[in-house]
């Protein structure tokens, strides 16, 4: 790897880090509480909705979403693709048991969305990207929800 490589490798990572931090650190006049479970459906009909019932942002890859620190909303939003928009999801990811704090969450949510960003990175033609994920919010790891949104921002 050349030395400009490890640079653009270390400034992605540096920016994750500092995406990760704002995202999760920003402050929020509600949290919501935990969301029960939805009821059992009776209809064996596959549903268009994702699989997942996640009480907090969680987007699957593909989706565009506006962002706290680029947009005037209060948490990431999903949006349309075809309209203004600060992030796209590349990749989902559950993060493991056992992590005990935040760091620890941010350690393996940036080891996790690496190679995603890495691979996305090298597949955009139409100008910078910056990594960055959805967050993981303390409260909901120590309930059990694991899974994280990895993305690239569109915007510095």
């Amino acid at each position: 790897m050349s030395g400009r490589q490890k640079t653009v490798l270390t400034a992605v990572v540096a920016v994750l880090l500092a995406a990760l931090a704002a995202v999760l650190l920003w402050p929020e006049p509600h949290r919501p509480a935990a969301a029960p479970p939805p009821p059992p459906s009776s209809s064996p009909a596959p549903s268009p909705s994702p699989t997942k019932v996640i009480p907090y942002p969680y987007f699957t890859p593909g989706t565009c979403f506006q962002v706290p620190r680029l947009s005037k909303v209060q948490q990431p939003t999903a949006v349309p693709c075809d309209q203004p928009h600060d992030a796209e999801a590349i990749a989902n990811a559950d993060l493991p048991d056992g992590l005990a704090d935040l760091p620890a969450i941010f350690r393996t949510l940036t080891e996790l969305c690496k190679a995603p960003t890495t691979q996305a990175l090298q597949r955009t033609a139409d100008g910078p990207r910056h990594a960055t994920s959805v967050g993981l919010p303390l409260e909901f790891y120590q309930q059990g929800f694991r899974g994280i949104t990895c993305a690239l921002t569109f915007k510095a």
